[in-house]
């Protein structure tokens, strides 16, 4: 019997304390909303938290099978219990007996002794039983609390017409910001230039327009594959022209993809970010565009089709090696609001390709890696001038210490202002752009960007960061004026910033942020603009 006992008692503290730990991960699941996919570098943090909440999500299905077993085998030592109690119940007169004996034993004898039977077995057998009993009851009832958590957090699930699941995702994000000094975007500025004259230099305002929806589905396995696929929107698209339109945004197609996941190979289409330039500053001060868009982040949520392969040098290392085509866009404005005619880059008549190795392994927890890719797409301006866009590029995380953080890319191409390269300029027109005799010329330019992240605390964090885009002046001089290409030719935008993240919650962030540009037209004298933003967002 004791034997039985100690076998019990083990197994009841083993399930114990795994029912704790189970109960601690889904109470703190339940604090936390499925974020929206990683489709776009610009909200990187917010795809880092999709990713960990993804996992969890994946752990509570374990866990859920781990309980119903767990509860079999709960049932089979309530019959064990239950078999153990019958035979301890003719024991019970004896138990009495013996207990009486004791109250009445002499003060030198020990009253703490057990008593022994005419069978062999002590009275204190019954009271454990007993007590073991009261205890597998409360395993029980927090078995059931367990169960009805799981099964809440279950019901949030999206059903879709195919009976596919479904998870919807986003962000609801408030930013509030004062300007000081003129740029070409109120909310989201990317570079500076100068305030009109009379105009005032400062400015205040507030916005909702960078809340996103995403929605991913998870589909069938074929040949061996997982597939799934994910859509994302905001509210950036534009404004209505009616009285306070800067309030109602205009709903806006950020990413669309669909994904066949193998275990070391991938296969995705869609219109996504891009693989070349995969990160990008934590910011939400800005989403809808990416930070430093325009000094030296390239970016872009660009058609393409790419393959992925990863190799395990070891436990710890991997090396990736993605590449695909793109669609050739060289940032060309639509020409007419409901046609659509070829771009300079789709005119070629063939894709852009691309390719990027990246090595990666963790230190610290954090991934350690640094790769280098590369872009090409040829460009058809009419009347046979050609433009052949190329770049370079590297990127890299290096975990510095266990709360410190060091990432950034840096990029030299020609022509990529269709990636946001040389501040979204492409090429130059030596003359009138709309004369076929007109010569043109690739932009050259260079840039990159740079963050060192501060972990203060698990719900802290500070980031600062440097960029720079520079754009050759000397393809400008002696060859192109500002007459001819559109407005002023910019030659060069450097950008910083630093920003405090705090969340109280897994699915409440506040930040504060500031952010100064300063851009040098090479025909003009500089111009510099300062913002303080503070946003607010819920995750779900």
């Amino acid at each position: 019997m004791n034997t039985l006992w100690t076998s019990t008692v083990a197994l009841r503290s083993s399930a114990l304390t795994a029912a704790a730990f189970v109960l601690l991960s889904a109470s703190c699941l339940a604090q936390e909303s499925t974020p929206k996919p990683v489709s776009d570098g610009g909200d990187a943090s917010v795809r880092d938290l999709a990713s960990q909440v993804r996992e969890l999500r994946a752990l509570i299905e374990q866990m859920r099978t781990e309980n119903a077993q767990s509860r079999v085998e709960m049932q089979e030592l309530r019959h064990e219990l239950q078999d153990t109690r019958k035979l301890l119940a003719p024991l019970a007169p004896s138990a009495t007996d013996s207990v009486s004996t004791a109250e009445s034993a002499p003060s030198g004898e020990s009253a703490s002794a057990p008593t022994i039977s005419a069978s062999g077995a002590t009275t204190s057998d019954t009271p454990i039983a007993a007590g073991l009993g009261s205890r597998l009851q409360k395993l029980e009832e927090s078995t059931q609390l367990l169960n009805s958590k799981i099964d809440e957090q279950y019901q949030t699930k999206v059903e879709t017409a195919a009976k596919y699941r479904a998870r919807l995702s986003g962000i609801v994000l408030m930013n509030a910001f004062r300007n000081v000094g003129g740029s070409d975007n109120l909310d989201l500025p990317d570079y500076a230039q100068p305030q009109p004259l009379g105009a005032p230099q400062a400015s205040f305002g507030a916005t909702l327009r960078q809340t996103e929806i995403g929605l991913e589905i998870f589909g069938p396995t074929l040949a061996g594959a997982k597939s799934s696929a994910n859509v994302q929107f905001d509210f950036a698209g534009g404004f209505p022209s009616t009285p306070n339109g800067v309030n109602f945004g205009l709903v806006r197609l950020q990413t669309a993809s669909l994904r066949l996941d193998w275990e070391h190979n991938s296969v995705i289409a869609g219109q996504d970010s891009l693989f070349i330039s995969p990160l990008s500053p934590t910011s939400f001060a800005s989403l809808a565009i990416p930070a430093f868009a325009y000094a030296g982040n390239l970016w872009g949520w660009t058609p393409q089709l790419r393959v992925e392969h990863r190799f395990d040098l070891s436990d710890q290392q991997t090396l990736t090696f993605q590449g695909g085509i793109l669609d050739n866009l060289d940032w060309e404005p639509p020409t007419d609001q409901f046609t659509r005619t070829a771009q300079a880059g789709e005119a070629s008549g063939q894709p852009a390709y691309a390719m990027r190795t990246a090595w990666s392994r963790p230190v610290f927890d954090h991934p350690l890696s640094f790769a280098v890719a590369g872009y090409y797409g040829r460009q058809n301006w009419s009347w046979g001038r050609y433009v052949d866009a190329w770049a370079g590029m590297t990127d890299w995380q290096i975990p510095i210490l266990r709360h410190l953080n060091l990432s950034g890319e840096f990029y030299r191409g020609r022509g990529v202002g269709g990636l946001g390269g040389a501040i979204g300029q492409g090429v130059l027109f030596g003359g009138n752009p709309l004369s076929p005799f007109t010569s043109i010329r690739g932009f050259d330019s260079a840039g990159g960007w740079t963050q060192l992240k501060f972990q203060l605390t698990p719900k802290v964090e500070l980031n600062g960061v440097f960029a720079e885009d520079n754009a050759f002046a000397s393809d400008v001089r002696g060859f192109a004026t500002d007459a001819n290409n559109f407005g002023p030719i910019l030659g060069r935008n450097h950008g910083a910033l630093g920003n405090l993240v705090y969340r109280p919650r897994s699915d409440l962030l506040l930040s504060a942020e500031f952010r100064r540009l300063h851009t040098f037209p090479v025909y003009d004298s500089a111009s510099v603009t300062n913002q303080v933003n503070l946003s607010m967002g819920i995750l779900f």
